[in-house]
C-alpha cells in the first residue's frame, strides 16, 4: 500500500437553534474566521460524540475508556479471575499491579491524578499478571502498551508523566464552523411552580439560555497506512465505522432543550495519495443567506472552491464519493450505505495491495 493514503470527510450540516457546544460562560462556542464571528463546535466535543456512537457499532471489549478510576476496572477485572477475593484485597493488588506499570495512585478510590485511557485488554492483561503472580515491571508497563482499543487507535491517547504510553493519533478531526457570520441569541424562560398558591402571582424559576443556529462546514481526515499497521485486514471495517459515526453522530449538549438533532444535507468522502487537505477556505468569505437560505449557497461555494484547488494544484483525489445536490458535479452521488460500500472496498483493496 502507498505510504500516503488519506481518507478525507466532508460534511455540510444545518443545525436549528441549538447550544450542542459551550465554553465556561455557557455561551455557545464560537471562532472568528475570514475576519466574522462563526459558529464552532470543538473537535473534542465531536470526537467525544463519536466514541459514543462507536458503542452502536464495536463490542465493548473493543472500546477503551478515559477515567482516572482505573484501579476500580483492573480491581473487578481481578474479581472475575478470582471471586474469591475481597473488595479490599483486590483493590490492593490492583494498586500494586498499576504502580508496577509505572502509574501513579495516590488515592485508590479516586485512582490517577489526571484522565487515563485504557482499553479493557489493557485492564485484562493487567489483571492476568498480577493473578499470575508476576513481579517483572516491564511486563506491566508492556501491558498499557499493547492491545489498544479502536478509539485508542484512532484519537490517540497522551500520557504527560509517561510519555513512553502516548499514542499518535490515526484520526485527525477539525472545529466544526459556520458557512456565514452568527450572532448568538438569548432565550428567556419561566418555570410555574405547578404547586403554588392561587394568590401567589408569578413564575416559580427566571432564566436565560443562549444559543445560535448554523450551516455548519466539518472535516475529519484517516491516515490508512498508520490505522491498518494496528487494525490490517479491518482497516476497511475500521475506516467506514468512523466515518458513519462521524457522520450519525451529534455533541448532546442542551439536547432535551432544543431537539437539535440533524444529519447532512451534503458529504464529500476522498481518497487522496498526497495529504489530507481541508476545503474550509471556501467560507472563508462568509455565505450570505438568499431567500434559499444557507444550504444551497455553502454547498456551492464548496463545490466551486474545491474545483479551483484541483485546478490551480493539479491534485484531484484518486477516487471520490459523495451525496447531495451539487457535489454531483464533483463526483458521482449515491445514498450514505452505498458511497460507504464503495470505499469500504476501495481501502480493502489498498490493504491487500501491501501483502
Amino acid at each position: 500500500m502507498n505510504n500516503n493514503v488519506y481518507v478525507d470527510i466532508h460534511v455540510l450540516q444545518t443545525v436549528p437553534p441549538s447550544c450542542i457546544n459551550r465554553d465556561d460562560t455557557g455561551s455557545p462556542k464560537t471562532a472568528v474566521y475570514g475576519g466574522t464571528t462563526r459558529a464552532r463546535i470543538s473537535s473534542q466535543a465531536w470526537k467525544r460524540a463519536v466514541r459514543k456512537e462507536f458503542h452502536k457499532r464495536f463490542p465493548n471489549e473493543e472500546l477503551g475508556l478515559r477515567t482516572k478510576r482505573i484501579v476500580e476496572l483492573v480491581k473487578r477485572e481481578l474479581q472475575k479471575l478470582d471471586s474469591s477475593l475481597s473488595d479490599e484485597k483486590a483493590e490492593k493488588k490492583a494498586v500494586n499491579g498499576l504502580e508496577k506499570a509505572g502509574l501513579k495512585i495516590k488515592d485508590p478510590s479516586k485512582g490517577t491524578d489526571a484522565l487515563f485511557f485504557i482499553s479493557m485488554g489493557q485492564v485484562r492483561t493487567i489483571a492476568d499478571l498480577i493473578i499470575s503472580g508476576e513481579e517483572d515491571k516491564k511486563q506491566y508497563k508492556n501491558a498499557l502498551k499493547e492491545v489498544p482499543s479502536i478509539d485508542m487507535i484512532m484519537f490517540g491517547r497522551m500520557v504527560a508523566s509517561d510519555p513512553s504510553l502516548n499514542y499518535d493519533a490515526t484520526v485527525q478531526v477539525a472545529h466544526g464552523i459556520s458557512t456565514h457570520t452568527v450572532h448568538n441569541e438569548y432565550d428567556y424562560f419561566t418555570a410555574v411552580d405547578d404547586c403554588s398558591q392561587d394568590e401567589e402571582a408569578g413564575a416559580g424559576h427566571l432564566g436565560t439560555v443562549e444559543f445560535n443556529s448554523s450551516t455548519m462546514y466539518r472535516f475529519a481526515t484517516i491516515n490508512v497506512p498508520e490505522l491498518s499497521d494496528y487494525v490490517g485486514t479491518e482497516t476497511g471495517k475500521a475506516v467506514r465505522e468512523f466515518l458513519e459515526a462521524f457522520i450519525y453522530s451529534m455533541p448532546t449538549g442542551k439536547e432535551n432543550t432544543f431537539a437539535n438533532r440533524t444529519l447532512p444535507f451534503a458529504i464529500y468522502i476522498t481518497v487522496r495519495n498526497d495529504q489530507p487537505i481541508n476545503l474550509c477556505g471556501a467560507f472563508e468569505r462568509p455565505v450570505k443567506a438568499g431567500q434559499d437560505g444557507y444550504e444551497e449557497a455553502s454547498e456551492k461555494a464548496f463545490v466551486e472552491y474545491a474545483k479551483e484547488l484541483y485546478t490551480k494544484y493539479g491534485n484531484a483525489p484518486a477516487y471520490s464519493f459523495g451525496m447531495g445536490n451539487q457535489i454531483s458535479s464533483l463526483t458521482e452521488t449515491a445514498s450514505v450505505p452505498a458511497i460507504l460500500d464503495k470505499l469500504e472496498k476501495v481501502i480493502n483493496e489498498q490493504v491487500e495491495l501491501e501483502k
